[in-house]
């Protein structure tokens, strides 16, 4: 009965926490005022708010204290230095989100992209350059583990050199990305290790792998050192991460500290409130632990 009693508090006081950050970020009001402890390293993914022009987008950043964005491409780099905000996650070397590495008919399209785009994010600046492994289509998943490091292996001397980190995303394959290959993090990990280069890494996306293996907790304790970037959202749904979904991210968020990570966390869910960038605060202040 005493656990019970602790349990139902405890659920309780989560709740009203919660719901009190809810209350301040739906007041769009309270925007510039959010103070944040920055003991994460705030930044967001762009297309979830693509109904908003990109440069209001940059303003209500500012005004928000979120210093970095995601998956911004070089035409819009002159944009993000008017308003101070760092790209934490470049984009614009890869093909799609189905074809990638994995299969060597791609890789010298890819292999030509990517040499020329780690020069551009070195120059303007930033440090990190996503891809994708691409889906199966029948592939062994060994066979598809040996093609990514045969291919990956021709740009990473030119990512160490300008010190770019190629990022590769661990997608679920279960709901939004049907048959891609890179779909749980003990692949990923494997890919890392056999690459054996401090310049990739795997950006560790908190919504996908809940969805294809869960224990997201203890496999960013055991793997943090090959995640080298997070994105949130809520599951299921992939909306906001409060306390309308199954995942607690202030937890989260203090497990991925406690790893000694110093990079950005970005948020990746699509807000469903009216009132976008307040979805976007409360997500941020969840996260502010």
């Amino acid at each position: 009965m005493k656990r019970r009693t602790f349990i139902g508090t405890t659920a309780a006081a989560s709740v009203a926490i919660l719901a009190n950050k809810t209350a301040l970020a739906a007041d769009s009001s309270n925007i510039n005022t959010m103070k944040l402890n920055n003991n994460i390293n705030h930044s967001v993914c762009q297309w979830c708010y693509g109904s908003i022009p990109l440069e209001d987008f940059l303003k209500s950043l500012n005004e928000l204290g979120v210093t970095a964005i995601d998956l911004i491409g070089p035409k819009d780099y002159p944009l993000l230095k008017k308003y101070n905000i760092h790209n934490s996650m470049c984009n614009g070397a890869e093909i799609s989100l189905t074809e990638g590495w994995c299969e060597p008919k791609y890789q010298d399209t890819l292999i030509r992209n990517y040499k020329e785009m780690i020069p551009i994010v070195a120059e303007a600046g930033y440090t990190n350059l996503i891809g994708f492994s691409g889906n199966r289509r029948g592939m062994d998943d060994a066979v598809g583990l040996k093609n990514c490091v045969d291919g990956l292996k021709q740009i990473m001397p030119l990512a160490e050199k300008h010190g770019v980190m190629i990022q590769m995303e661990l997608l679920n394959s279960k709901v939004d990305h049907p048959d891609y290959m890179c779909d749980h993090s003990t692949w990923g990990v494997e890919l890392c290790k056999q690459l054996g280069s401090d310049n990739f890494k795997l950006l560790y996306d908190i919504y996908h792998m809940q969805i294809m293996e869960g224990d997201v907790i203890r496999t960013i304790q055991e793997h943090h050192q090959y995640f080298g970037h997070y994105h949130t959202g809520g599951n299921p749904g992939r909306n906001e991460i409060d306390e309308t979904q199954e995942l607690y991210y202030p937890a989260i968020m203090k497990a991925i500290l406690e790893t000694g990570f110093k990079g950005h966390v970005a948020q990746e869910f699509v807000p469903t409130w009216e009132d976008k960038i307040a979805a976007l605060q409360q997500g941020v202040t969840i996260c502010d632990v």
